[in-house]
Formats: C-alpha cells, sequence, structure tokens
C-alpha cells in the first residue's frame, strides 16, 4: 500500500537520488555527523553506480527506493565505499537488515572492500527501529550493525530546520510535510507554498532553487485547482521579487518532455537494435535520449561535434541513465561538457 510521500514510480524515476547525488555532503553532515567528520569532503565524493548495479543485478531483493554507492576519500588519505539506502515503507520491513547484509556481502566479495551501510528511514511508522543483522550457528556469531537516520525524529524541529542553511534540512522538511498532509490536500498546499516560498529566503542559486524544487514538488502534488492556485501565487511571488524563476507548469512540461524523449530515444534505439542485440538497443535508445535532452536544455537543435563525440563514447546503460537524469539541470555548454568530465 502507498502511503504519504511514496510514489508507484519505478526508483529509477526517484529524486532521492538526485538529492543524495548533489546533496551527499550536507545529508551526511545533518544526519550522520560522526560519519561525516571522518571524511575528507574537499576531495568530493564519485558515484558508483555501475559498480552498484553489478552488485544487484543477479539478486532480487525486491522494491529498493533509493540505493546509492559512493566513493569517498577518508582524512587519512584512504579510500572508502559509502553506500546510503533511502527506506520508505509503509509497515515494517523485517527482511531490511537481511537485505543490507547481502549488498555488505556481494560488495565485499566482488571488489575486496567493505562499504559502509547508512541508512535513512523515511517511514510513516514511529516505532520502526530496526535493528542489525545477526547468523549465529553452533558458537559462530556475524552481526552487521548499521546507522540509522529517522526523519520522523525531526518533528518538532521544523523551526531549526527551517533556520538551518544545510540545503539537506529542505528535503527532511518536505518529506515531514508529505507524512503530515497525506489525506489533506489544504495543508499540503500550505506547505508546499511554504517550504517554495522559503527556497528564496535562504539565499540559495538557481540551480539549488530549481532542484530543491523539484524534490518538493514531487513529494506535496497537489489536485489540480489547487495546483493552479500554486502557480498562481508563485508568478506574483516571481514579479515582486522580479526572481528569473520558471513557473512549475514550466518545470513539470520539461520533465514531461524528458519523459517523451527517453521514450523516443528508447524506440529509436530498439529499432536499430533489433540488428545489434537488444543490449545494444537499449543503449543506443540512451544515447538519443541523452543527445536530446542536452539539445533540448542548449535550445539548439543539434549539439556540437565534440559533445556529440562524448555522447557516443558512453555505452554503458547505467551510467547513460545517470546522465540523462543529471542532464535535465544542464544550463551551458559548459556544465554540458562537465558532465563527461
Amino acid at each position: 500500500m502507498t502511503r504519504a510521500g511514496e510514489r508507484e514510480d519505478d526508483d529509477r524515476d526517484s529524486p532521492w537520488k538526485e538529492a543524495l547525488d548533489r546533496y551527499l555532503e550536507p545529508c551526511l553532515r545533518l544526519l550522520f555527523p560522526a560519519v561525516h567528520a571522518g571524511i575528507d569532503w574537499s576531495r568530493g565524493w564519485e558515484p558508483l553506480d555501475a559498480e552498484f548495479q553489478q552488485v544487484v543485478r543477479d539478486a532480487e531483493l525486491g522494491r529498493r527506493y533509493a540505493d546509492k554507492l559512493y566513493r569517498v576519500w577518508l582524512r587519512d588519505g584512504g579510500e572508502a565505499w559509502v553506500l546510503v539506502h533511502v527506506e520508505v515503507q509503509g509497515q515494517v520491513d523485517a527482511g531490511l537488515p537481511e537485505r543490507l547484509f547481502v549488498y555488505y556481502y556481494r560488495i565485499f566479495d566482488r571488489y575486496s572492500r567493505p562499504p559502509v551501510n547508512l541508512v535513512i528511514l523515511a517511514d510513516d511508522r514511529p516505532s520502526w527501529r530496526p535493528g542489525p543483522y545477526t547468523a549465529e550457528l553452533l558458537g559462530g556469531r556475524l552481526t552487521l550493525e548499521f546507522p540509522a537516520a529517522k526523519l520522523l525524529d525531526f518533528e518538532g524541529r521544523e523551526a531549526a530546520l527551517d533556520a538551518d542553511p544545510n540545503p539537506f534540512a529542505v528535503v527532511v522538511l518536505a518529506h515531514l510535510a508529505s507524512i503530515r498532509t497525506g489525506k489533506d490536500p489544504t495543508a499540503r498546499l500550505h506547505w508546499k507554498w511554504t517550504l517554495t516560498r522559503a527556497l528564496f529566503d535562504r539565499g540559495l542559486g538557481r540551480k539549488d532553487i530549481l532542484e530543491l524544487y523539484r524534490f518538493i514538488d514531487w513529494l506535496l502534488a497537489l489536485p489540480p485547482a489547487l495546483e493552479a492556485e500554486f502557480d498562481r501565487r508563485l508568478s506574483e511571488l516571481e514579479e515582486e521579487r522580479t526572481m528569473p524563476f520558471r513557473a512549475p507548469f514550466e518545470l513539470r512540461a520539461e520533465a514531461r518532455g524528458l519523459e517523451k524523449g527517453l521514450e523516443k530515444g528508447l524506440e529509436k534505439g530498439l529499432e536499430k537494435g533489433l540488428e545489434k542485440g537488444r543490449e545494444e538497443g537499449r543503449h543506443l535508445g540512451l544515447q538519443a535520449a541523452l543527445a536530446a535532452v542536452l539539445a533540448a536544455r542548449l535550445g539548439d537543435a543539434t549539439l556540437p561535434d565534440d559533445l556529440s563525440a562524448r555522447v557516443r563514447e558512453v555505452t554503458d546503460a547505467v551510467a547513460l541513465e545517470g546522465l540523462v537524469r543529471r542532464a535535465a539541470l544542464v544550463t551551458s555548454l559548459d556544465e554540458a561538457r562537465a558532465l563527461f568530465a
């Protein structure tokens, strides 16, 4: 059963993944401060999407809302792999500790390195606190413990979150609002408007405003009549503050265009794939979708030759899917080229 804040979409469509990719450092700073303190953030972080897909490809582990694996560097100069798992459940999931253990041993077995398992519990059940995974037999014992952050624990601390300059505080506030207003669309309009308006007061750049708005819009979807009221309010705010921010309906139209572009690209690739094989057809379709999204974002019918060549060089389907998602946020040719750096 779908609860407030949950969607039936495939997990690849979940903005949780984009939020983690963009805000991993502030996410860990807010939710896992002890882990955050051990990482050298000056060296950045690297998503390991292809590696993680290799680990889970042959395992049926149930629906994963957002699982992300990252390479980070420690303050002592060493390297660590951090697995961030977002669990959104409407009921207690007794199998979560075992799934995390499966992730752990598959990563260790394949890459000879133990990951750091971090769990974000975004469910609506205050009493659900999954414990460690333990297996024992004939005197032998194995235990996997994992730090977990329960978003419901931030209830009652909304004022502090609102005052916190950490951008991931907005993600937590939006999620709490989605749970609180699950059956009250009028209250949901109030919170969606409050959170969106607050984005302008945080002194954020345009890209951060758009990224965080996308998350708010996804979690706090409204009925058409209330969505129209929200659009009207935001248009008035733009005029009042003379801020260049595209109206929500334009953002949603762009998202629909991205979906159509992906579908069209996949169709074209699959047609070619009749001769070259199913997997190659998939990557050709994703290449076509990536090129179409980049061209739309740059306002050109065709891409520069060097950028087209970079698109063709990427043949891994998982990597292409990630590039398509990130391409939707590109605002300049330099940013488009930086995707392939």
